[in-house]
């Protein structure tokens, strides 16, 4: 893909954070953008600013912890634009709880907003992505999906799930066309601390300081995109952060000691 214009781009997450950026950033490359995410209001605020029209665009609001109607969100994009070009599976929940202390409820949950949602929205649009023999599909990991952290260990196990997903499916479907990119952002300047699950239901409601010096989101979208029309299979975004996930991979040791001084006990 070498260009963003007049593609038909579905951005889940698109009220908030590194999702709102990129519907910007593709509505200024020429795109025509599906919104979606929970809260309407803020995907037509969302929309307004990026100074999209009806003929450009689709407010199609629905909560990722259910997808079953995957396929029927998809013939909705297929009715007004008559096909689906670029799927950013961007929206997610975060976690600030520990593992006892986390219901199986929530992870649950936690694991079909951050997991289920990219398989079933993914496998929605494939059809027309293979039909046509071109296409791309988009995953917002996290830095997260390559090691384990306090605190989060049931989107760190979602994260890291998506990895083994999507490198899986792109070996199926490279050769009919269809590419995928896996993003990992370290720490990015957005509400996923404060929006984070507490364990049981509850939000974190807590800003974490690393998030709030962080990179900012437009920056972070700009890199996604560039990802996108270079054709890259993997793309880390952030800081001096994402050192750690070479030094976990050469100095395992060094790692370990490494993660136990981030300990918040």
């Amino acid at each position: 893909m070498n260009t963003l214009s007049h593609k038909v781009i579905w951005i889940t997450g698109a009220s908030s954070g590194i999702g709102e950026a990129l519907v910007y950033e593709c509505a200024r490359q020429g795109a025509k953008i599906i919104l979606s995410a929970r809260r309407i209001d803020e995907l037509n605020r969302v929309a307004k600013h990026a100074k999209l029209t009806e003929t450009n665009s689709l407010i199609l609001p629905f909560d990722l912890s259910d997808t079953s109607k995957a396929n029927d969100y998809a013939k909705v994009i297929i009715e007004k634009f008559g096909t689906i070009d670029l799927l950013i599976n961007n929206g997610g929940q975060s976690q600030r709880a520990e593992a006892m202390s986390t219901s199986a409820e929530t992870e649950r949950k936690l694991f079909e907003i951050n997991y289920f949602s990219a398989v079933n929205l993914s496998k929605a649009v494939l059809p027309v992505m293979l039909k046509k023999g071109k296409g791309k599909i988009v995953v917002v990991s996290s830095i997260a999906g390559k090691f384990g952290f306090y605190l989060r260990s049931t989107y760190s196990a979602a994260k890291h799930a998506l990895y083994g997903y999507f490198e899986s499916l792109r070996l199926e479907i490279e050769t009919k066309g269809v590419s995928v990119l896996i993003v990992s952002p370290g720490k990015i300047k957005t509400g996923v601390s404060l929006n984070a699950e507490a364990g049981t239901g509850n939000t974190h409601n807590k800003m974490d300081e690393s998030h709030e010096k962080a990179m900012g989101t437009e920056e972070c979208a700009k890199q996604i995109i560039s990802g996108i029309l270079n054709n890259k299979e993997e793309v880390f975004i952030g800081g001096k952060e994402l050192m750690i996930v070479k030094i976990k991979r050469f100095f395992p040791n060094l790692f370990g000691r490494i993660i136990r001084k981030q300990s918040p006990y």
